[in-house]
């Protein structure tokens, strides 16, 4: 593991080819670690993710709560803890970081007690850390919750509905964030024989029981789009990414349509994908994040080094992520001689103005994401990459992949 406070990335033919290794998709294991916990039975996993949220998750679920228990700086785990622990009506300390103390939480809170959760707020109303005091139960089995800040909310409590004694009706309110995700964790749990309903802005999980079954995770596709910007910078690129499905449960499986405009060609095999070149159109379309808000950082990233201006949506999930990531974005491009400007409401444009800094040093605020966005630029120019070691929030192994793809880190 690369402990520098910042390496050198670059590239010395600008040539990619070879097989890749991706970590399995924490958004799948970790909705698996959940429903096994909730189902009383310890089945086997296969691919298990070795993020660091992942494995951190594993350990919690696996192990008998404490009197505290830390999500670290892991959203998720945070997110889906709190429902979990609030529907098995264990009482304990929930806390994180000092940034994961900083992200909202009310939302989820909120719904939790409408449904018989005790929960008290031990610093800031709305934010963690949380004092879970059990679940008693309302009688109610109806909730109407936003949809427009994050799918996790949703997620969280649906996975629990279930186990509710009457089940669950949700109704979600306004423009739906991140829905793929939200349909990710209904198909998670139908593999494990809970079924539920889905038609317009209702959901629907009568009570039933989780059923044992294996499962095998699927590998990421959030980081299989460094590697699509990899393949869109390079001079050269034949690349294949093991463990990609076409018929993917991950929301960022978008990938092959978003990256095509920025030159990237996708073929599917039955074991993975293949990327290879392709001429990079002159005009790329307004790009709607939405259902994918974790892919924003890699394309705007993407297209200041291939000084190719574009307009995007759907970012709005981004200000309360690892970091704000807008906020991040908008410091970082400029290093790049681009600016990202808001134009009108959750409307922003990637403007091109000056010709990139010599050797721009990115700062990554604490975000594994900034960091693996930005590094592929190394094949354009090198490029200064604080807090490498953040990367093992989703893929450990990443800078080791990048070396075996040729690219020097120092």
């Amino acid at each position: 593991m690369i402990s520098a406070a910042a390496v050198r990335v670059s590239h010395p033919t600008g040539v990619l080819r070879g097989t890749f290794q991706l970590p399995a998709s924490k958004s799948e294991a970790n909705r698996a670690l959940i429903i096994r916990a909730l189902s009383g039975h310890n089945f086997p996993i296969h691919n298990l993710s070795d993020a660091n949220d992942t494995q951190l998750l594993n350990r919690l679920l696996s192990s008998p709560a404490g009197p505290e228990v830390s999500a670290e700086d892991a959203g998720t785990v945070m997110r889906f803890l709190t429902a979990y622990y609030a529907a098995t009506s264990q009482k304990l300390k929930l806390t994180g970081t000092p940034r994961m103390c900083q992200r909202p939480i009310g939302v989820l809170v909120d719904a939790l007690r409408t449904l018989g959760a005790d929960i008290d707020y031990l610093g800031q109303e709305g934010y963690p850390p949380l004092q879970m005091n059990g679940f008693t139960g309302t009688g109610t089995n109806q909730l109407s919750i936003r949809s427009d800040i994050s799918s996790q909310y949703i997620s969280a409590l649906l996975m629990i509905g279930p186990l509710l004694p009457q089940g669950l009706q949700l109704t979600l309110e306004g423009k739906i964030s991140s829905e793929p995700y939200i349909r990710m964790t209904l198909a998670q749990m139908a593999h494990f024989g809970v079924q539920a309903t889905f038609e317009g802005n209702l959901i629907s999980v009568p009570p039933q029981q989780y059923q044992p079954r294996e499962f095998t995770v699927e590998s990421d596709w959030s980081a299989a789009s460094y590697w699509y910007s990899m393949v869109a910078l390079a001079q050269e690129a034949d690349v294949f990414l093991p463990g990609l499905r076409s018929t993917s449960l991950q929301g960022d499986s978008v990938l092959p349509t978003l990256m095509a405009p920025f030159g990237v060609k996708t073929e599917f095999s039955d074991t993975g994908v293949r990327l290879t070149k392709q001429p990079l159109q002159d005009k790329i379309d307004r790009i709607d994040f939405s259902a994918c808000p974790d892919l924003a950082q890699t394309v705007v990233a993407l297209g200041a080094s291939l000084r190719v201006p574009f307009e995007m949506t759907g970012l709005e999930s981004l200000r309360i992520k690892e970091t704000d990531r807008i906020a991040a974005l908008q410091a970082e491009v400029q290093k790049f001689g681009s600016e990202l400007v808001e134009t009108e409401p959750d409307v922003f444009a990637l403007i091109l103005k000056t010709e990139p800094k010599n050797e721009p040093q990115v700062h990554t605020y604490e975000d594994h994401r900034m960091a693996m966005a930005f590094a592929p630029l190394g094949l354009k120019q090198p490029v200064l990459i604080e807090e490498p070691r953040v990367v093992r929030k989703s893929y450990p192994r990443y800078w080791v992949e990048l070396e075996k793809a040729g690219f020097t880190i120092m």
